[in-house]
């Protein structure tokens, strides 16, 4: 099919985001399609928290009347059974295993970016549009790059790793250029009817945030109990309440009092035990990561100085590539990082360039 380079879906997630995306593609000329994509139903309506989450029948709602009022057709999509295989599955199950999953990054790169990107050029469009704030560039090769969003603290391109250069050709960020404090501006100059919604800042699917609760009432057969909490030199400090229900760097709801504040130090998926210590022996100078992605690998050579994340809220830290190989890559860093967490996604930088990324099986000390 030959695909129309003036037509783009936009994914229409009920917020002001990607209600600024559509109106801003509208505006300069392109023929604009508004996508929705109900992923999750709540077993208990209530518990929902309104307004802090995305994908709900609420935000479908919104999107719906903000593509009336642009006037442009929308199609509300059913990607329940893909979202629960691909990422609602990923995310209890790598819980059991002790590591700590990112199901926005397996959300793009398994539902926005594959599967609705298809559906995109079953459409007939060339473009997806999305309210990322991240920008995308053509280089002088003649790859596409992919930059950081001019809005430090929204920027989300720590998300996007996993984007190949064939998906780029197809991708378009709107508000790359724009800071959220614009977004809202245009919002209510076209009075959108999400011009004032909250931000959603949970795990969509997962009721109040309580993601261990919800492992234990949608996966039973991956809650166990018999694992113990232990100090570093190995010492009993009581029963866990299952290694699901932790990650490294908590301090909350550990249920331990040993008159000194204790920390998530290691959990072991083996034998079911959580390691307890103090804030500094969270702070590791070596992370080792796999199943690594590039958006761009021109120019990455063993040795070479980075900008690295380890997670999303923060900013760019410097890190050495000390080894790569078709496995994964070890980054060692200038300065120790405080909880180097299994299952996080690592993501490189080269200035404020996104070279790619992968996901972190373990922090150490060198």
């Amino acid at each position: 099919m030959l695909l129309d380079k003036r037509k783009v879906v936009v994914a229409m997630s009920g917020g002001v985001d990607s209600s600024v995306a559509a109106t801003l593609l509208l505006e300069k000329g392109y023929e604009v399609i508004g996508i929705s994509l109900k992923t999750h139903v709540s077993p208990q309506k209530d518990l929902c928290q309104v307004g802090k989450t995305c994908c709900s029948e609420e935000d479908i709602h919104d999107a719906r009347r903000v593509c009336q009022q642009l006037d442009i057709p929308f199609y509300p999509l059913n990607y329940v059974e893909d979202f629960r295989s691909h990422v609602i599955d990923y995310f209890a199950r790598e819980y059991s295993l002790g590591r700590t999953p990112n199901p926005c990054v397996m959300c793009n790169n398994k539902i926005k970016f594959d599967k609705l990107l298809k559906e995109t050029k079953r459409l007939g469009a060339y473009y997806l549009a999305t309210g990322h704030y991240a920008r995308c560039e053509k280089g002088s090769s003649g790859r596409k790059m992919l930059f950081q969003g001019a809005d430090e603290e929204k920027d989300q391109s720590y998300f996007l790793f996993g984007l190949s250069q064939d998906q780029l050709e197809h991708i378009l960020f709107p508000l790359g250029d724009y800071t959220k404090a614009d977004v809202r501006k245009i919002a209510a100059q076209y009075q959108l009817k999400t011009a004032e919604k909250p931000e959603s800042q949970e795990i969509c699917f997962v009721p109040q945030n309580d993601y261990a609760k919800f492992i234990e009432r949608e996966y039973p057969q991956y809650v166990q109990r018999t694992g113990q909490l232990t100090d570093q030199n190995g010492n009993d400090l009581g029963s866990s309440k299952g290694i699901h229900a932790y990650t490294i760097g908590q301090r909350r709801g550990l249920g331990v009092a040993t008159g000194r504040r204790l920390y998530v130090t290691h959990i072991d998926p083996e034998t079911q035990r959580v390691c307890l210590g103090p804030s500094e022996a969270l702070l590791q100078n070596r992370a080792i990561s796999s199943q690594i992605s590039w958006v761009n690998r021109e120019g990455v050579y063993v040795g070479m100085k980075l900008g690295v994340k380890i997670r999303y809220h923060q900013k760019n830290v410097v890190g050495y590539l000390t080894s790569l190989t078709n496995e994964g890559a070890v980054i060692d860093f200038e300065q120790a990082q405080r909880a180097i967490t299994p299952g996080q996604a690592i993501v490189f930088y080269r200035d404020d360039e996104i070279l790619g990324g992968g996901w972190i099986l373990k922090g150490e000390n060198r």
